[in-house]
């Protein structure tokens, strides 16, 4: 069962040719650190691998900011731009919607929630990349601080 402040921001209501999904993943770092990868709404290939690159079109990474991303060859789309609809750092949720593009994409958003479970954090997206990212960044501040020692 899922918790109604998860679902809040999963649930949609679907019309004819049109599909959701959602994916959890269990990350083994703390919310704060897997937030400070995944709330950079200017720099999504730090963690997304299928991104060239990214640029802001407009704004300053604020609700509203739009951004044009670019993806890696052999997709079926050459760039996509890109919404933000939501950016809520006391619950951890990020929005954007697709607005333009050379894809088929339409009436596209994705929203990624944190949620802290005991001493990792779950994600409801499918990141595994970021994982590795947020784990990483982990053991390195853990080397870091065993070294001071």
């Amino acid at each position: 069962m899922v918790p109604e402040y998860v679902a809040r921001h999963h649930a949609r209501a679907l019309g004819p040719n049109q599909c959701c999904s959602a994916v959890v993943r269990r990350i083994d770092a703390p919310v704060s650190t897997v937030w400070s990868v995944v709330r950079r709404f200017d720099n999504p290939q730090a963690y997304k691998h299928f991104l060239k690159s990214c640029h802001l079109i407009r704004g300053d990474g604020d609700v509203g900011t739009l951004r044009e991303v670019r993806v890696v060859s052999g997709l079926p789309a050459g760039k996509s731009t890109e919404r933000l609809e939501i950016l809520d750092d006391e619950r951890h949720v990020i929005s954007f919607s697709v607005v333009g593009g050379d894809h088929r994409l339409h009436n596209y958003r994705s929203v990624t929630t944190l949620h802290p479970a005991a001493a990792d954090t779950i994600v409801r997206c499918n990141l595994q990349s970021l994982a590795q990212i947020a784990e990483n960044m982990v053991a390195a501040a853990a080397a870091g601080e065993n070294d001071v020692n």
